[in-house]
């Protein structure tokens, strides 16, 4: 199988397998006050330190959550009721039109719970319109309880200005959450120069396991738990600590680190030579996103939508092949929809179904590039013939 779904999940490190099985044999709940409990909780805070260290944030900022769908929902949930219980006047959540579902759905859930939810146009490559973002800010600075933009969009790999958002907000006395789960790990993420308030990672995105990461907070963030129990985590997140998972993720995140730039440049190199093989082979093909040339692209995302195609066939015609890649956010496989992404950069939507996401990562190599482009121009007429086939 050529893994071209790296946006979805990462293959785990071998050495990240090998400390988390070590992990793996210690008893003990880290909570309990005795020896073994003792000794798995020093696991989960030397991790910590690590993950802090990684970051280059304080140890103590480090949530430790089961994800990013968990770390997003803390995040926009738990600011929203933290903010609008100590004013009633703050209800607006502004978002970008492109976040992942992970973001959007808990804001339009706090709709139903009297939130006031703005989300903030894009241009047709997907970036924050910055001057929506101010009128917003500007005309309800009293009103607005957050603001949360992503790091980088995880289907056309559009890198946002996350600075000059912090900068917009800040400026209003609001506080900015952004989701970088797609980004750390893969292009330098300054969580320090970003200034955010709360940035969420997770470690199946960058050679981790599945089912751990943090919501990075500042200090002194009032955040209103999502889930009640025993006041783990600053009493924000409760739950009894996954020390394998902890363990897991440091290592995970301090092996992505090293060596980023040069693996960020490797990557991105395969990148081109799948965009251009593809356009060449199909020169209909509509890139999503920034053209790499411009630098505002993830190194390891190639987004590409073939005027005539269904995705879904698409991507089983691949698959058959033994090409494994996307229509669009894992997340929401299986569920025929048009990308709200892609409808929010202008997108047709007819045009939008034939979308797919090809992604890059540590074990990709120019082979799985050739394997691709191999069998491109078959399946995309296939798809077509399918496709025709089923309007006439």
């Amino acid at each position: 199988m050529t893994y071209l779904d790296h946006a979805a999940t990462t293959p785990v490190d071998p050495r990240v397998i090998e400390a988390m099985t070590e992990q793996l044999a210690a008893v003990g709940n880290p909570s309990s006050a005795h020896g073994p409990g003792r000794a798995v909780r020093r696991s989960v805070e030397e991790s910590r330190e690590r993950i802090g260290a990684a970051l280059g944030v304080r140890p103590r900022d480090v949530l430790l959550t089961s994800g990013g769908t968990e770390a997003d929902n803390l995040a926009v949930k738990g600011l929203w009721w933290a903010r609008h219980g100590a004013d009633p006047r703050r209800t607006r959540v502004l978002v970008s039109a492109v976040e992942h579902h992970a973001v959007l759905d808990p804001a339009r859930w706090l709709a139903t719970q009297g939130a006031t939810v703005v989300e903030l146009p894009v241009d047709r490559v997907g970036r924050v319109d910055l001057a929506a973002l101010e009128v917003e800010l500007a005309g309800h600075p009293d009103r607005t309880a957050l603001v949360s933009v992503m790091a980088a969009n995880n289907e056309i790999g559009t890198l946002q200005p996350v600075g000059d958002v912090v900068a917009l907000a800040h400026a209003h006395g609001v506080p900015v959450h952004t989701d970088a789960v797609q980004a750390v790990g893969h292009v330098p993420a300054d969580l320090t120069a970003w200034g955010a308030d709360a940035v969420t990672v997770t470690a199946h995105k960058l050679g981790g396991p599945v089912g751990v990461g943090a919501l990075v907070a500042r200090r002194g963030l009032d955040l209103v738990p999502v889930l009640h129990g025993g006041g783990q985590e600053r009493d924000v997140r409760s739950g009894t600590l996954d020390a394998v998972g902890a363990v897991g993720f440091a290592l995970a995140l301090e092996l992505a680190l090293d060596g980023l730039p040069a693996e960020a440049a490797r990557v991105a190199a395969l990148r081109d030579r799948l965009i251009a093989g593809a356009r060449e082979l199909v020169p209909d093909a509509v890139l999503g996103g920034p053209e790499p040339a411009t630098g505002d692209r993830l190194p390891q995302n190639a987004h590409l939508v073939f005027p005539g195609c269904d995705g879904d066939s698409l991507l089983y015609l691949l698959d058959a092949r033994g090409i494994a890649c996307s229509t669009g956010s894992a997340c929401t496989a299986g569920v025929q929809q048009v990308s709200h992404v892609l409808t929010a950069c202008g997108v047709d939507e007819v045009l939008a179904r034939g979308a797919l996401r090809f992604s890059l990562g540590r074990t990709s190599t120019p082979e799985d590039v050739d394997a691709l482009l191999g069998v491109l121009p078959e399946v995309v007429d296939r798809a077509r013939a399918a496709g025709a086939a089923a309007a006439g």
